[in-house]
């Protein structure tokens, strides 16, 4: 029976004792007493399917519905609530139809840390996951995604067999078009990652905003539809978007992380969100300078509101720590704009950034 068609029978004159996982499906069983409830002690109350992220966060969440009354607790209340209607007052998502399981695509998954482990977790056991130094299968088809550093992505590309190299999945922040033109690879597909994992193991958290609560994950490339497939049976949003919508959304998130870590930096042990609340100024006019000079470099009209949408960003992920890294890939780009320019005569396009930038030794 598909889980999209399966039932929940309800007759909640109980406590429940335990909830039983088993793969991605849930058993609920109750101390109920006969004349309570009509089924006999520890009997199944219900048996549904789940995402593996729902399973993990469902049992705290079934005793909060039921003494909020969204699940009844009376006998003469009891009846058949629908995997979507228990699901929705979880707020969590249901497993897909096994066709649509069946769909995806089984990868190669360069590196075991917590964005590894959440991509293969996602998958149905079909995956291969690849550590730093072992060869990447040339036997295989199907996406290659790379969860590595970005200082490691050269070695990755090394050890990927030139007819496989297109199917490399970048998953990683920063401007990474320059390089992979470089390496030849501009047909690869990149996903700006919006979700995040806080410790290795952990379910992913989708980074959805107050003004963006459809989610702002987006991805392109030759595996966009792969990918996105597999971030939305997770319970996670993804957009495909060709290689010209992609460049609007690459470029905030560029902004985003090269503005909010710079001025995290220059007033220590600040957290994005301590950015976003106490330094707001500061970082709006580093952002308002960066999308200046992003705008005249790569032909891009910005949407309204840019300072906005990189601000309740910040709310999202107010937790996570700041520090200027891997500048090649992040505030890197920016400065060579900014040294392009006064090579040629002009004032420099990005001040406030090559300013902070010296200020705190980095050039």
């Amino acid at each position: 029976m598909p889980a999209s068609s399966v039932a929940l029978s309800i007759c909640m004159a109980v406590s429940l004792r335990t909830i039983a996982v088993a793969r991605n499906s849930l058993c609920l069983t109750s101390t109920a007493t006969a004349a309570a409830s009509p089924f006999t002690p520890s009997s199944p109350l219900a048996a549904v399917s789940f995402t593996p992220a729902a399973a993990s966060r469902i049992r705290p969440l079934l005793s909060s519905l039921v003494a909020s009354n969204k699940l009844s607790s009376n006998p003469r209340h009891s009846g058949i609530v629908s995997c979507e209607a228990f699901s929705s007052a979880a707020g969590l998502p249901t497993t897909a139809e096994p066709s649509e399981m069946d769909g995806i695509v089984p990868a190669v998954i360069v590196g075991g840390g917590r964005l590894g482990l959440a991509f293969e977790k996602m998958g149905l056991g079909s995956d291969v996951v690849v550590r730093r130094g072992e060869a990447i299968p040339a036997d295989r088809d199907g996406p290659i995604i790379v969860c590595t550093r970005n200082d490691d992505l050269d070695a990755v590309v090394d050890a990927t067999s030139p007819p496989r190299r297109n199917d490399l999945v970048f998953v990683q922040n920063g401007m990474l078009e320059p390089w992979m033109q470089t390496r030849g690879i501009s047909e690869a597909t990149q996903v700006l990652v919006y979700f995040a994992v806080a410790k290795l193991g952990e379910s992913p958290v989708d980074g959805k905003t107050d003004l963006n609560p459809e989610g702002l994950t987006a991805a392109s490339g030759k595996w966009a539809s792969a990918i996105a497939k597999r971030l939305h049976l997770a319970g996670l949003s993804c957009k495909v978007l060709d290689f010209n919508e992609f460049k609007k959304p690459l470029l905030e998130k560029l902004i985003w992380i090269s503005a909010f870590m710079l001025v995290g930096a220059r007033h220590p042990r600040s957290s994005i969100g301590e950015v976003e609340k106490n330094y707001r100024d500061e970082v709006c006019s580093l952002i308002k300078e960066l999308v200046a000079a992003a705008s005249v470099e790569k032909g891009v009209v910005f949407d309204v509101g840019v300072e906005e949408r990189l601000c309740a960003y910040a709310r999202s992920v107010a937790h996570f720590p700041t520090a200027v890294k891997e500048f090649q890939w992040r505030n890197g780009w920016f400065y060579a704009i900014s040294q392009k320019a006064l090579a040629s005569g002009k004032s420099d396009p990005c001040p406030l950034h090559t300013s902070w930038l010296r200020e705190l030794g980095v050039i």
